[in-house]
């Protein structure tokens, strides 16, 4: 499948869409059956919609306002290439403002759904009360 740029678009709208609101049922319909998921270059994917659904749970139980962006994508045949930016608090401590950008690779299969998403990031945690916070 040739991914058309508004295909891409709409792909990473609904993935940004379903990761803010913790949307377990429409995050994994993004993904293939067995669809893979990297969080960290150097450990194994989470693979499946069970291991997709249980990181989104665990996301909401440690995430509080959580909110991410697109920044501007591209499309390279089968695959959505996109930087993007997050922040959050964590729910343990409010208090405590974490920031990420990052660059994301989403392949995707005939179906149009994702195959293999990987994302790389470099991530900044603020406490209240200090600079750039």
């Amino acid at each position: 499948m040739t991914l058309t740029y508004a295909a891409a678009h709409d792909l990473l709208e609904a993935y940004c869409r379903t990761r803010m609101t913790y949307d377990g049922d429409g995050f994994t319909a993004l993904f293939a059956e067995h669809g893979e998921l990297t969080l960290d270059p150097f450990a194994p994917p989470l693979a499946g919609h069970n291991a997709l659904r249980a990181y989104l749970l665990e996301a909401a139980e440690a995430e509080r306002y959580f909110d991410l962006a697109i920044e501007r994508h591209w499309v390279a045949g089968d695959t959505a290439l996109a930087a993007w930016h997050a922040s959050w608090n964590r729910a343990a401590d409010e208090t405590a403002k974490v920031r990420q950008a990052g660059f994301l690779s989403a392949e995707v299969g005939e179906d149009g759904r994702i195959v293999r998403l990987k994302l790389w990031a470099v991530t900044r945690e603020h406490l209240a009360g200090t600079e750039g916070a």
